[in-house]
């Protein structure tokens, strides 16, 4: 048998040529060889097909339509250089499985619901602890940088810089590292922070910005369990058509926020969108605007600068009765 007709071999082949480039294909190198290993076992020594592919993807334990569609997607880039060196390889068309991304509405947290989080978070056990200071800086730091929930556990000492007031945000999603500017009043709650965090901690066993009571690095982990634990506290609830409120969903508040103070202000939004994807670490605009949420405040607020607008007149076009 010809090991080198063996679909596990011909992913290992893609994959280190992708990674040669420097790609990193983290959880499509899991899907891939996902992929190969059920090849092997079903169709040893075959081409990739159509019906092949359709068998795999649809195979999934999550049984979701959507998870069928991201595993097709991440089979074509594979399927176009298989076609190089396997001309029975079959091209996988695009779509065929429907959209590969679903997008649930995201909770878009009050002003209200920030606070109540906050001051949720101040009450966390034990109360002589370090915890509590922990997370709720990390909460607020999520809540005016819009940063992915992960990234702040990830930052270490070093990453923070109080004299140019900016983080340091290495090694994300995309492969890619940023500067995160924060503003004087976000610098000095890190730097309280730190004071509280260092009265705690004479011996650090763990070089992160962000520390447990034992020392250790407060993970993603811990803080995913504390937000859970402090979302039943306060009773919020599923709502009809939505999920639970995430961390995440801190992000997604961020930037609707912030277009609504655009808007507020009259600043074209479509010149300084490109600044906002390069502050999120975002790779396209696009992505950004996968984010947005037409929440009541920014609705009326653009439909009055659209009124504006149609009607030439800074009060609108009642101003013209």
């Amino acid at each position: 048998m010809n090991e080198s007709n063996r679909m596990s071999q011909r992913v290992e082949q893609y994959l280190a040529l992708r990674r040669a480039f420097g790609f990193r294909l983290s959880i499509a190198g899991e899907q891939l060889q996902n992929f190969a290993r059920f090849a092997d076992r079903t169709d040893r020594d075959k081409p990739l097909t159509l019906e092949l592919a359709l068998r795999w993807a649809q195979s999934s334990s999550t049984g979701k339509q959507t998870t069928a569609a991201r595993r097709l997607l991440i089979l074509r880039p594979f399927a176009r250089y298989l076609r190089t060196i396997d001309p029975l390889t079959e091209i996988l068309p695009k779509g065929i499985l429907g959209p590969a991304q679903y997008r649930p509405v995201p909770h878009i947290y009050t002003a209200k619901e920030i606070r109540a989080l906050l001051d949720a978070a101040s009450k966390l056990r034990p109360r002589s602890g370090l915890r509590s200071h922990s997370f709720g800086t990390y909460l607020r730091l999520l809540a005016c940088t819009g940063m992915r929930p992960p990234e702040p556990l990830h930052l270490t000492r070093a990453d923070v810089n109080f004299e140019s007031r900016s983080l340091v945000v290495r090694e994300t999603k995309f492969s890619k590292s940023r500067i995160v500017v924060l503003h004087p009043t976000a610098s000095k709650a890190l730097q309280n922070y730190v004071r509280i965090r260092d009265g705690y901690i004479k011996y650090p066993r763990s070089q992160a910005f962000f520390l447990s009571d034992n020392g250790s690095a407060f993970t993603h982990k811990k803080a995913v369990w504390a937000f859970r634990y402090l979302r039943r506290q306060l009773g919020w609830l599923r709502q009809p058509g939505r999920r639970l409120p995430r961390l995440y969903d801190l992000r997604h508040t961020f930037v609707c926020r912030r277009l609504l103070a655009w808007h507020r202000d009259g600043i074209d939004v479509h010149t300084t969108m490109p600044a906002l994807s390069t502050y999120l670490g975002h790779v396209k605009v696009t992505d950004t605007y996968w984010y947005l949420t037409a929440i009541p405040e920014l609705m009326i607020t653009l439909s009055r600068r659209f009124e504006r607008f149609a009607c030439g007149n800074k009060e609108g076009c009642h101003g013209l009765d």
